[in-house]
């Protein structure tokens, strides 16, 4: 008997339903693609900003979710050791300031790691390919020695994107080895995170593929090819400086290095076509392996935008507390999963991370042998629930020294920010040097009206928070960025390093 077309639609709609519910009960663990840029403005991608185009990174916004309310850290180190541990890297000294080149340690080896955490619940290969920046003063800061199976990238927090050289020495490893491939770094990155989901796709266990691009991070060099498509946006200062710059065809003294004929804001475009190419070329590669339905890809920056960089609307930019700097783009994509289109409003962040892949991968937090700052937001991007947890949110930038800190807290509709010296600092004179504002956040959003006349209590309350915070910083913390800097310190040959 024939079935009229009303009750084939509708018995095709509960097939979908009922394939829906099944892989949101019972999905087997996901293979996990964790992408992070590296100080990418807020306006720099093409779903909250004209100026350049970003096709690939907007579809993971598209076929998922945006996660409107995504914070990190002002600067990278921070950024990146609380994506490792799921707790604040303030916890383990790791939140002043990054890690230069002439600084020793690390991100500690007795610290639990995302990756050994997954490793525990059946992820058998965990790629890291780009940037670190979590020691490379010694191997057992190294990748390989924090719980990845592959490493292909660079120890430092800037290298030349097409020598691969900080401080006059290659930068660029495969494993523990000198890795002398030539290429554009973010293109470089890409190649090897795909080879990673290539070899791995037909396995029987699931995967993890950090890919911590340098892009956009300065030097600013780009490819010529990229340069091309945003003549437009060199400004008539940046022309009137340098008659040459916007004309076509004009030799440069190494290829697509920022310089005579380029503008800043149009190599920074450039580096982020090239970042989004790459992007792109990583869900080919999910595509064309068959595994995009069970891989989840989670994308968002370190830090915000610098001064070259777009944050508008918000306020500030990198290595501040302002949400320019902590408020950054992130998207998830997740087929089956997590229905597209959404937008998240509920807050999260770089410290969500462990957690959250770790109850994904079937984990139970009292089997994770430590207790996250962050939680488990799966139930926010799944659709479970809209209700966000109820906690404080907690920032804190020292890298120029502890008489011009910045440390700020979110507490449900409000934002405390503290600027000045160290907020644990009662010496004389030092209340009169700070600042202090207090902003409805929700309601406030780019932080243009100070309420902290208005609302003594609040400031109080939130002010012991940060104090408390604050407090949690070790005596051997990292240091001010520039302690050390200018001494007798000589980069070790392709900083290859001992034990």
């Amino acid at each position: 008997m024939k079935r009229s077309p009303l009750i084939a639609l509708i018995l095709a709609a509960l097939s979908l339903c009922a394939a829906w519910t099944q892989t949101t009960r019972g999905a087997e663990p996901p293979n996990v693609v964790l992408i992070v840029a590296d100080d990418l403005g807020w306006a720099d991608v093409s779903f909250h900003g004209e100026e350049i185009q970003t096709p690939n990174i907007d579809r993971i916004a598209r076929e998922g979710v945006e996660l409107a309310r995504f914070y990190v850290c002002p600067i990278c180190s921070p950024t990146r050791a609380g994506i490792m541990t799921g707790r604040y890297p303030i916890r383990m000294g790791l939140m002043r300031a990054v890690l230069p080149p002439w600084r020793d340690g690390g991100l500690d080896i007795d610290e639990p790691t995302l990756p050994e955490a997954l490793a525990k619940v059946g992820y058998e290969h965990r790629g890291c390919f780009g940037k670190w920046h979590l020691g490379h003063s010694s191997r057992k800061y190294h990748p390989l020695n924090q719980g990845f199976t592959e490493f292909v990238g660079h120890y430092n927090g800037a290298i030349d994107y097409f020598t691969h050289e900080r401080e006059g020495e290659l930068d660029w490893h495969h494993g523990f080895e000198s890795n002398h491939d030539d290429g554009y770094s973010t293109d470089l990155i890409a190649e090897a995170a795909v080879k990673f989901i290539q070899a791995h796709a037909g396995g029987d266990a699931p995967f993890f593929c950090y890919v911590p691009f340098n892009a956009p991070h300065s030097p600013l060099q780009a490819k010529e090819e990229k340069l091309a498509l945003y003549e437009h946006l060199i400004t008539e200062k940046e022309k009137a400086a340098d008659p040459t710059k916007g004309n076509k065809g004009k030799k440069r003294k190494r290829e697509g290095t920022q310089g005579r004929g380029q503008g800043e804001r149009q190599t920074l475009a450039a580096m982020i076509s090239s970042l989004d190419d790459s992007v792109g070329s990583i869900l080919q590669a999910l595509e064309d392996q068959g595994i995009s339905q069970n891989t989840l890809v989670w994308f968002f920056s370190d830090n915000g935008g610098t001064g070259t960089g777009d944050n508008r609307p918000l306020k500030g930019a990198k290595s501040t507390a302002w949400e320019g700097g902590i408020r950054v783009t992130a998207a998830l994509r997740w087929p089956g999963q997590v229905k597209p289109g959404g937008k998240i409003e509920s807050q999260m962040g770089y410290i969500d991370v462990l957690p959250t892949l770790w109850a994904l991968a079937g984990g139970k937090l009292e089997d994770l042998g430590f207790t996250p700052d962050g939680v488990d937001v799966s139930p926010f991007f799944k659709g479970e629930t809209a209700d966000p947890p109820a906690r404080k949110w907690l920032s804190y930038y020292g890298q120029k020294g502890e008489q011009e800190e910045q440390v700020a807290v979110h507490e449900g509709p409000w934002k405390l920010v503290v600027t000045g010296p160290k907020v644990t600092d009662d010496s004389p004179g030092a209340e009169e040097r700070r600042e202090v504002y207090l902003f409805d956040i929700l309601e406030d959003p780019n932080e243009t009206t100070n309420l902290a006349a208005g609302h003594p209590k609040v400031v109080a309350r939130l002010r012991q928070a940060v104090k408390e915070f604050r407090a949690l910083q070790p005596a051997d913390a990292v240091p001010p960025y520039d302690e050390g800097k200018g001494g007798d310190f000589v980069p070790p040959k392709e900083w290859q390093v001992g034990e």
